[in-house]
């Protein structure tokens, strides 16, 4: 086999690879001694077929898998002579294959680049720290206890707060609304309901009473048929409701399936210790990456590039199709909006879980991974492509190649696509340093790990939880899926560690007032996820 390298353009590499017609010939005549020996052919024992009769029947097929094999085979040795470290697979572009002539043919690919030795010393890490405030605790127990609030029959009018229970139709003129029928509806007196004045004119009635509730649909309604029109709702009340104290005792606690008052208060505040936590965890990470990508600063593969961003801009028109869906369509069916029309919050929502919307706050991440549910092989991480130390190339997307025939794009759309292309740039860089950060360091992750994560992920989906597995079992590239962001988190442990972040104790107010994204790029880098 001869190699030879014919350009070098930055990380772009070319090469003439050939393979002697002798090897290639060889090849084939083995392959088809092999086939010979297994064959059965009327007239002829099993292994004294001739080989020319061999060569008939089977050369050209025998051919084209000798020369696919050539090709894979000597362009992997190429690399591996050369020292390259391809960031894509190669392309391969066949020369000459033509019978009895040597195999020629060219490849061209990208190479990782030369990174430098990462110094960690110096970043001017801060780690925050908040702890949950009593008060907090006490706002969510109360909550809780609100939602669990229960109602006794009374024999009197309905006042402001009770609840009446009442079989009801609508209708605009002499047509009856899709959906407005109902009965043993609840609505609570006083509620904001999503038609104006409609528990107003219920409130003083008893049971057994007929009422005749006139409104009119807002101009902005949802519902094109119904937006602006006046309806009459004819209502008949079947039980008023009176609604007891909330209790925040023990009670409460077994009501949501624990024994005791403290018991619930731990859960809370653990939760909500939780949740701090977390932010506080993807706010220092968001800060590390920051400064790495302010630190470092090395030429990237372009195709790494072009397919990172090729998967930001693909999620970002899915999301913007999403919205535009959103925005024109009718907002509900005829049916769900008389529904809630009539119900809106006045009704009264099922209970919730014992725990569901603890927090007073319910801080949301701020800091959305790309890796999470990626279509990338290897998981793509926040800031690049990596899987246990290896850079993954990613698959190509459903826009590759996508804008000979898409429509000219709009001049915010051309911006946008130039902050994504810088974010895409971005990401891989980081990807790269993370990924030789963790491979120098021998950080790998464990088969546990990895049960733990599956675990997970198979009680995303209560019932499926066999299916689940067995799609992981079968489907080892889901699987880095898995890998890439367990392996990305101890990667980041271990530079936080080098790194030595400072604690600093906040309140959890300075604590989602410092997790919010306080520049162009992070708000971008988490939009199309």
């Amino acid at each position: 086999m001869q190699v030879t390298e014919t350009s070098a353009d930055g990380l772009r590499r070319e090469y003439k690879i050939t393979v002697p017609a002798s090897e290639i010939d060889g090849k084939i005549s083995t392959r088809l001694a092999e086939i010979g020996q297994m064959v059965r052919i009327p007239g002829f024992r099993p292994g004294k077929v001739p080989m020319q009769l061999l060569q008939k029947r089977y050369g050209p097929a025998v051919r084209g898998e000798v020369l696919e094999s050539a090709v894979q085979d000597s362009s992997a040795e190429a690399m591996r002579e050369q020292n390259l470290r391809p960031a894509l697979p190669p392309q391969v572009e066949i020369v000459n294959a033509a019978e009895g002539a040597d195999l020629e043919y060219k490849m061209s690919l990208e190479v990782l680049p030369d990174l430098p030795e990462p110094d960690f010393s110096g970043l001017g890490l801060e780690k925050l720290v908040a702890e949950v405030p009593d008060e907090d605790v006490d706002r969510a127990v109360e909550r809780i206890a609100e939602q669990q609030r229960k109602a006794e029959p009374v024999d009197r009018p309905g006042e402001s707060g009770d609840i009446l229970v009442v079989d009801l139709v609508g209708k605009t003129g002499d047509a009856e609304i899709p959906g407005s029928r109902g009965e043993g509806r609840q609505i609570e007196l006083g509620g904001e309901g999503l038609l104006p004045g409609f528990t107003e004119q219920l409130t003083g009635a008893k049971a057994g009473d007929d009422r005749q509730v006139n409104v009119t649909f807002p101009a902005e309604y949802g519902n094109p048929d119904l937006a602006g029109k006046e309806a009459v709702f004819e209502v008949k009340v079947k039980e008023v409701q009176q609604r007891l104290p909330a209790a925040i005792d023990d009670t409460l606690a077994e009501a949501v399936g624990l024994e005791k008052l403290d018991e619930l208060r731990q859960e809370i505040r653990q939760r909500m210790q939780r949740d701090y936590d977390g932010i506080a965890r993807q706010r220092l990470k968001r800060d590390l990456l920051d400064k790495l990508a302010e630190r470092y600063d090395f030429a990237v593969p372009p195709g790494m590039v072009e397919m990172e961003f090729t998967s930001i801009w693909q999620q970002y028109q899915a999301e913007k199709q999403r919205r535009e869906a959103a925005t024109t369509a009718d907002a509900q069916p005829a049916e769900e909006a008389a529904e809630a029309a009539i119900d809106g919050s006045a009704m009264i929502a099922p209970e919730e879980t014992a725990l569901e919307g603890a927090s007073d706050r319910s801080p949301p991440s701020t800091i959305h991974h790309a890796d999470h549910g990626h279509h990338h092989p290897g998981g793509s991480t926040e800031e690049g492509v990596i899987d246990g130390g290896n850079v993954i190339a990613p698959e190509e997307t459903a826009l590759e190649g996508a804008s000979d025939t898409e429509p000219p794009l709009s001049e915010e759309d051309e911006k946008t696509r130039g902050e994504y292309r810088r974010i895409a740039e971005r990401r891989v860089r980081l990807g790269l340093l993370l990924a030789e950060v963790g491979r120098n360091n021998n950080i790998t992750v464990s088969q546990d790990e990895l049960n733990q994560a599956l675990a997970r992920e198979a009680q995303r989906l209560p019932g499926y939880e066999r299916q689940v597995i067995d799609y992981y079992r079968k489907n080892p590239e889901a699987v880095n899926n898995l890998r890439a962001p367990i392996f990305e988190e101890k990667v980041v442990d271990f530079i936080v560690e080098l790194a030595k972040a400072d604690e600093k104790k906040v309140t959890p107010q300075e604590l989602l007032q410092a997790a919010q994204p306080d520049d162009e790029e992070t708000e971008s880098a988490a939009a199309p996820t």
